[in-house]
C-alpha cells in the first residue's frame, strides 16, 4: 500500500512519519527530493537558471536557495513559475522511489511524506491520504518554540498554505495531533496495526 502523507506547519506530520519508518515503512520524503531536484545538470536546473537568472547560482554551481528565495517569496507569480518548474521534477522522483520500493519489497507499505501533497496534486500517487492536522494557534505555538522565529511569521506561513478544512477533503485517515506526543504516536500505531488485519 502507498500512503499520501501530509500536513500544515508543525502538524506532526514529520513525527508520523518517522513512527511510520519505524514500524516498517519505506518513508520517501518529498522535501529531500525537492532538495535533488534542481541539482546542477538536471533539466530543472536549467529552466530554473533560464526564469531567475544566473545571479540564482551560488559559487557552488548549485542553486542558492536563499537567492531564489528571495526572488519568489511575496511573489504569487515568480513562485507558480518556480513550482511549475520543481513539483514535477520531484513527482517523476517520487513516481521512481515509489517504483524501487515496491520492486525491491513488494509486500512492504510505502509513504510518500509531502507538506505539498495537495497543492502539487500528488495525493493520486497514493492509495489513501492520510492528513496530519493541528489547530493553528497549536501549531503557531509549537513552530515558534522550534524554530525560533516570531508567531506572526508564523501565522504568515500558514496562511500561504491551503488550510486543514482544505486538506481534510481529502484524506482517508485524519491524525488530529492537539495533545501530547504520545498521544499522537499511539493513533499511528493503531491505523499501522489495522492495515494488516
Amino acid at each position: 500500500m502507498i500512503i499520501a502523507l501530509t500536513g500544515g506547519i508543525a502538524s506532526g506530520k514529520s513525527t508520523v512519519a518517522q513512527t511510520l519508518a519505524k514500524l516498517g515503512a519505506y518513508v520517501i520524503d518529498a522535501d529531500k527530493l525537492g532538495h535533488h531536484a534542481y541539482l546542477a545538470g538536471s533539466a530543472a536546473f536549467d529552466q530554473v537558471v533560464a526564469t531567475f537568472g544566473e545571479n540564482v547560482v551560488g559559487t557552488d554551481g548549485e542553486i542558492d536557495r536563499r537567492a531564489l528565495g528571495g526572488k519568489v517569496f511575496g511573489n504569487p507569480e515568480a513562485l507558480k513559475q518556480l513550482t511549475d518548474i520543481v513539483w514535477p521534477a520531484i513527482r517523476a522522483m517520487a513516481e521512481q522511489a515509489i517504483k524501487q520500493a515496491q520492486a525491491e519489497q513488494p509486500e512492504r507499505h510505502v509513504v510518500l511524506e509531502a507538506a505539498v501533497l495537495i497543492e502539487a496534486g500528488w495525493h493520486d500517487l497514493g492509495d489513501a491520504v492520510w492528513v496530519v492536522t493541528a489547530p493553528p494557534e497549536v501549531a503557531i505555538a509549537r513552530a515558534s518554540a522550534r524554530d525560533g522565529i516570531e508567531p506572526a511569521a508564523v501565522q504568515a506561513r500558514i496562511d500561504s498554505q491551503i488550510s486543514n478544512e482544505e486538506r481534510l477533503t481529502y484524506a482517508d485517515q485524519v491524525f488530529e495531533n492537539t495533545g501530547a506526543l504520545d498521544q499522537l504516536i499511539e493513533q499511528v500505531e493503531s491505523r499501522w496495526q489495522a492495515l494488516d488485519s
